[in-house]
């Protein structure tokens, strides 16, 4: 066993995953979810994700070596100051949140007197569906798992959280918080808006009823994160707004671009456009 009580704060498609992995790899003596509904208890001990569910936040966390936070970003740090009177002095807190600057700063304050260390990660993992029905324990098999320490960061805290992701079948990338806001700006949220606006626009209700019929695979694939879950996606990207704002305006450029070769019926550089962004996407498959 790697960790003697592991604590999830939330037990949805993630909490849930991390759960199950930890469950069936045996790398936990003990698994508890802190969840805010009694029927969610009963979900999380049928799917196997934990080995026992509370509505306590004291019998959830005291004890627990590890505690995973896996809510909305917006919660987390009023979620873990609730935890914080019960957290052993070594206790290692994480989160997978999709946004770390704000997140990184106000955990290591709250934690600024040695209760705990936080040390914060962001599983690239995930799907349009949620809660813990929708749990994998190979959720993070292969997943690329960013962890943002610190100058505050302990290596001790750096060395557990790292061996934590590995652990469970995912491969590290290190970066600060500043450098994972800046770069899944463009890898994650931006997709999550083209496919947001994309889904609006085309199954507007006030368009031709028979339009939707027209949508096939290449519509289902590109709207597909579009069906994510609202709360958590809207607090991303306020969070993130700074980086969400700068790539939506060189998005719309490359569209004006690509726009006017249309417009002009410039079949040659039309051509070389679409040819260059069909390598670029084989090339990123292929690795």
């Amino acid at each position: 066993m790697s960790w003697n009580k592991v604590t999830l704060v939330g037990v949805g498609l993630l909490g849930g995953s991390l759960g199950l992995a930890l469950r069936t790899r045996k790398l936990a003596e003990t698994v508890v979810g802190w969840v805010r509904r009694e029927a969610s208890i009963g979900e999380a001990t049928q799917a196997g994700a934990v080995d026992a569910g509370t509505l306590d936040v004291r019998e959830a966390v005291e004890g627990a070596d590890l505690v995973l936070v896996c809510t909305p970003v917006s919660q987390m740090v009023s979620l873990v100051d609730q935890c914080r009177p019960y957290l052993r002095d070594d206790a290692l807190i994480t989160d997978v949140g999709s946004v770390k600057r704000t997140v990184v700063r106000e955990m290591e304050a709250l934690l600024s007197d040695g209760t705990a260390s936080f040390v914060g990660s962001h599983p690239m993992a995930g799907g349009e569906k949620s809660g813990v029905a929708a749990a994998s324990a190979d959720l993070f098999e292969g997943a690329t798992c960013v962890i943002t320490p610190t100058r505050r960061t302990s290596d001790s805290a750096r060395e557990r959280i790292g061996r934590f992701w590995t652990s469970i079948g995912a491969e590290l990338l290190e970066l600060s918080p500043r450098e994972h806001d800046e770069w899944v700006g463009w890898s994650s949220h931006l997709p999550h808006i083209v496919a947001a606006g994309l889904a609006k626009l085309v199954l507007n209700p006030a368009l031709d009823p028979r339009l939707p019929q027209l949508c096939a695979g290449g519509f289902r694939d590109t709207t597909r994160i579009a069906a994510g879950e609202v709360t958590m996606w809207r607090d991303i990207l306020l969070q993130n707004g700074d980086v969400a704002v700068a790539a939506i305006e060189a998005y719309l450029e490359e569209l004006e671009a690509l726009k006017v070769l249309i417009a002009e019926q410039d079949s040659t550089h039309l051509t070389a456009y679409l040819q260059e962004a069909r390598e670029r996407r084989v090339a990123w498959r292929s690795h």
